[in-house]
């Protein structure tokens, strides 16, 4: 006999002139003999779950919109009145005027990325009740994840040249807000050139706790989302000291299968069930066929604006090709499908993880909460669509790999739309990372002409923090269509709508441009 099994490991020979040598190979299987590791990570009570989340822990909380907010966990930290001071860390600050720990006053400073959707958030800030760390959405993902993989920090070109960079967002006012000044400034960023580009550093976020809503968890801590629920869900799982899951049913230990896995168990401490029911912030369904018969019950003013935002699209329309991979933003972006020429196809990407983004459902029997778009309506999915998380979402954007963004812009080719200093905190969204890489991402803005008072919106330069410095390639309004050459600051006139003079167009643009000679009329 030339083998013998000793412990696992076997003497396989080895022959050579006049002696033969055994060596020990080791195979590193695990014997089926071994039983599984029994201790189950579910725990019966969520306030039990909770209880060592502590005053000033940083707290991540996973979510786009409504979508994979775990409610649960939240519901019952809210009962800890005991637990103040917390950093929360979240794409959003609640919707509408909920936010349940800034409603029992347990938040003192938040991280995000799109906090204006929470109307009492907002105030709180511009009260100086409240800190905010104002964070592009790609940049807040990334900074996560790069702690969960023990990077410190890392360089990117989103923000560069903006408040982002110049740290000129207040962390915190005075007491009393705006007028009174600034208590915490904000955060100024390093930036160096790699190739010939800007970027600036941002610093890893690191979890104190992490609340994360799945759909399906295992006894041990495997996790599998569903559709549009993972987004930040799974960078803040592998992120925290102690991660916490609800979910929408816990499975017992194998069921899963290992194919399908967001989550290793490795990074999930404690499981719990969901409870919470789950929420739509806008449910969203397509027009019926018969809509467009009903007589408007829009102001004549109103019919007007709507028939202008439809022309822009229409234009806007003709700039997609056959196969193209598409970013639309929120508002007038989203009328643009409706106007492809024929024959043309496009795959709409969503930001919160969607690729192959289809059009609202029919009917409210259709509606799901765990499928919704950037805006946070309810959406469907083509056939071929592939669902993803807000990391892998965002390295798509930066990377370059999607064709055209649709997203006021001056003549340099700036953007400027998240807030109002002292006045109004949208936030950044991920509009700054859907323009950072303009060389390869055409960025085209559609929007109005004119403000409602007349006021131009192309302007020469922007009045308010900049999304993006020269990174428009093109302009569609209402009323005509500009070229931006991005290296020199210029815009070019190519072509205006029809009705439209040039002598219009001049009176309502807020910065000189050139013309082109052959100046054609749609």
């Amino acid at each position: 006999m030339l083998a013998a099994c000793v412990s696992r490991a076997t003497l396989v020979p080895v022959f050579k002139p006049r002696t033969t040598v055994f060596l020990r190979a080791r195979w590193y299987s695990t014997p089926t003999e071994l039983p599984l590791p029994n201790k189950s990570k579910v725990w019966k009570s969520v306030d039990e779950a909770v209880k060592d989340v502590k005053s000033g822990d940083v707290l991540l909380c996973g979510g786009f919109g409504l979508a994979g907010v775990p409610d649960t966990l939240l519901s019952a930290l809210v009962k800890r009145k005991d637990v103040t001071k917390l950093t929360g860390v979240s794409n959003n600050a609640g919707a509408g005027d909920s936010g349940k720990l800034f409603n029992s006053k347990q938040i003192d400073k938040v991280v995000a990325s799109y906090p204006g959707g929470n109307k009492a958030f907002e105030a709180l800030y511009l009260k100086g009740e409240v800190s905010l760390e104002l964070c592009p959405q790609g940049t807040l993902v990334e900074r996560l994840r790069a702690h969960a993989a023990g990077i410190p920090a890392f360089f990117t070109p989103t923000g560069a040249s903006t408040a982002v960079e110049d740290g000129s967002i207040p962390t915190r006012y005075n007491e009393g807000g705006f007028a009174n000044g600034i208590k915490i400034p904000g955060i100024k960023k390093e930036s160096r050139e790699f190739g010939g580009r800007k970027y600036i550093m941002e610093p890893a976020i690191a979890g104190d706790v992490a609340f994360v809503h799945a759909w399906k968890v295992d006894e041990v801590g495997n996790c599998v989302f569903r559709y549009a629920q993972q987004n930040f869900g799974s960078v803040m799982a592998k992120n925290a000291k102690l991660t916490i899951v609800e979910a929408d049913e816990i499975v017992p230990t194998g069921s899963l299968s290992p194919n399908a896995i967001h989550i290793p168990g490795i990074y999930v401490d404690r499981v719990v069930q969901s409870t919470e029911p789950k929420r739509i912030e806008y449910t969203t369904l397509a027009p019926s066929p018969s809509s467009s018969a009903e007589p408007s019950t829009l102001t004549p003013e109103k019919e007007h604006a709507q028939k202008m935002r439809h022309r822009t699209a229409k234009r806007a329309a003709k700039e997609l090709k056959d196969g193209y991979y598409v970013n639309l933003g929120i508002g007038m972006p989203t009328l643009i499908p409706g106007y492809l020429e024929p024959g043309v196809s496009v795959w709409l990407q969503s930001e919160n993880g969607i690729l192959g983004m289809g059009p609202y459902p029919s009917t409210k029997e259709d509606v799901d909460p765990d499928l919704i778009n950037a805006g946070k309506e309810t959406v469907t999915l083509l056939p071929g669509a592939s669902i993803f998380d807000s990391s892998e979402s965002f390295a798509m954007i930066r990377g370059g790999h999607v064709d055209v963004s649709i997203l006021g812009v001056s003549q340099a080719g700036d953007i400027a739309n998240f807030m109002i200093p002292g006045k109004l905190v949208k936030g950044i969204g991920g509009a700054m990372d859907l323009v950072s890489n303009p060389d390869k991402t055409k960025v085209i803005v559609v929007m109005e002409h004119c403000a409602k008072d007349g006021t131009p919106k192309i302007l020469q330069k922007c009045s308010l923090p900049l999304t993006g410095a020269r990174t428009v390639s093109q302009i569609i309004t209402e009323l005509a269509v500009f070229d931006v050459d991005r290296k020199n600051g210029h815009l070019e006139l190519v072509e205006l709508q029809e009705g439209v003079t040039l002598e219009e167009v001049k009176a309502k643009t807020g910065c000189d441009f050139k013309v082109r000679r052959d100046l054609s009329k749609l």
